[in-house]
């Protein structure tokens, strides 16, 4: 039979570990908050601008990059813009019989019509899929051209997800400024508000994933 004493002492070491399971449940909240919070500010990263060999526009959301592309270049940071271009899905499109103009072809028009003369846009080879190997194929054309400094446009989600890249994958092949497009309607205040800000969150976060973890996942081909 259990004394007064000893039931107290349970009744203590009960309360006492309910107090720590509440204020490790506490903490786990707040550090969830903070960070559910505080992901799409911490995703968008930005390198002050500099007179760079050249400005690439990554692939995607276009016309945007390469209007904030076309922007920097009248600002004189570059005599040349690099684009990448993907072999799909025109390969494809074109064994159907079905011509195809690809990205990087209507974001040469949207530079023309923005200002830059058509010698100043380049397209790069190889072929590309994702980002990683655009980030490759434009170290590997910087160091062609001797060049030290390429400016990267980007959208803001996506710009600490280049940086890391071209840090992992580029190393001591020059320096990349990272910019962002400043017509983005990203909110990094606010991304869970609408759909699109949220999936962009969702990627590059599983972006970061894989790249941090040595890029083991790669795109179907």
């Amino acid at each position: 039979m259990a004394t007064p004493d000893k039931s107290a002492t349970v009744s203590r070491q009960r309360s006492r570990a309910l107090r720590v399971l509440f204020a490790v449940t506490a903490a786990s909240l707040i550090l969830a908050a903070v960070v559910f919070f505080g992901v799409g500010r911490w995703l968008v990263v930005e390198d002050p601008l500099m007179k760079a060999r050249a400005i690439l526009v990554l692939s995607g959301a276009m016309p945007l990059r390469a209007v904030e592309a076309a922007k920097l270049y009248r600002e004189g940071y570059a005599p040349e813009i690099w684009l990448t271009h993907s072999t799909e899905p025109a390969a494809t499109l074109k064994e159907m019989g079905i011509p195809f103009s690809g990205e990087d072809s209507y974001n040469k028009l949207v530079l023309i019509h923005e200002g830059v003369p058509s010698e100043a846009i380049h397209i790069l080879e190889p072929p590309i899929v994702n980002t990683a190997d655009e980030i490759k194929t434009a170290a590997a054309s910087l160091a062609r051209e001797n060049g030290s400094v390429i400016i990267i446009v980007t959208t803001k989600a996506h710009t600490r997800r280049v940086r890391l890249l071209w840090r992992r994958l580029a190393p001591g092949q020059g320096h990349a400024i990272v910019h962002a497009a400043s017509g983005d309607s990203f909110d990094p205040r606010r991304w869970w508000r609408n759909t699109s800000d949220a999936l962009d969150v969702v990627r590059e976060l599983l972006g970061l994933l894989n790249a941090w973890a040595g890029l083991p996942l790669q795109p179907a081909r």
